[in-house]
């Protein structure tokens, strides 16, 4: 099938996609856990082996040269979210295709099911411009809150948003943590000189939010 979007080298893109059916498909912390570990080993122009990584944690695993830079992440219960900078020709298509097909073997046989678990082919959106490369690093990471701005909660999602573990936000905030890994955010643009700055502009998103809805 046709792809609208063409990847390439050094440029910026949004990578989507969600359960068959808007089905879930992260029903436990084990498969958040298990998509996040591949995330990681998949990105890797090496051959992955699941069998041999399960056992390990992230920053024990060799998985030589990368495909993509990271940048952001988050994980819903029934879709995803990446933001990646391509390194090399088919980077991003290698890398979603390693990704999506591992976890989908590995979600089908713990669930005792078959057949496609994802949405058809992931989705992609071309970060064309700082601005909106600026906009997609808050529109990923408001995902865990949405409803709440939604409905109008606004303090209550900016309390709310640091305690989604299945993001890349507490990364940006200078948590310590393993899946740090999973990301090279020196390989994006430098928008947040410290991890106030960063807070502050998601919590202007949010009040953005507010302010629209009150009009």
């Amino acid at each position: 099938m046709y792809r609208k979007v063409s990847f390439a080298p050094d440029e910026y893109y949004h990578l989507y996609n969600r359960g068959v059916d808007k089905r879930i498909i992260f029903t436990s912390s084990a498969d958040y856990n298990r998509f996040l570990k591949m995330m990681y080993a998949c990105n890797s122009v090496a051959p992955v082996s699941f069998e041999d990584i399960k056992d390990v944690t992230l920053d024990q695993i060799d998985r030589g040269e990368t495909l993509v830079n990271i940048g952001a992440y988050c994980l819903m219960d029934n879709h995803f979210h990446i933001l990646v900078k391509e390194k090399t020709d088919i980077g991003i298509t290698t890398f979603m295709k390693k990704l999506l097909t591992g976890y989908s073997m590995y979600f089908n046989k713990k669930y005792n099911r078959s057949g496609a678990l994802f949405q058809g082919r992931f989705q992609s959106e071309h970060a064309y411009d700082d601005r909106y490369l600026n906009y997609l690093l808050a529109y990923i990471h408001l995902n865990p809150v949405r409803s709440l701005v939604k409905e109008g909660s606004f303090d209550l999602a900016k309390r709310k948003i640091s305690e989604h573990q299945y993001s890349s936000y507490v990364d940006y905030l200078g948590a310590k943590r393993i899946e740090s890994c999973i990301l090279n955010i020196d390989s994006f643009p430098q928008y947040f000189n410290q991890a106030l700055d960063f807070k502050r502009f998601i919590n202007e998103w949010i009040d953005y939010e507010k302010n629209y809805n009150t009009d």
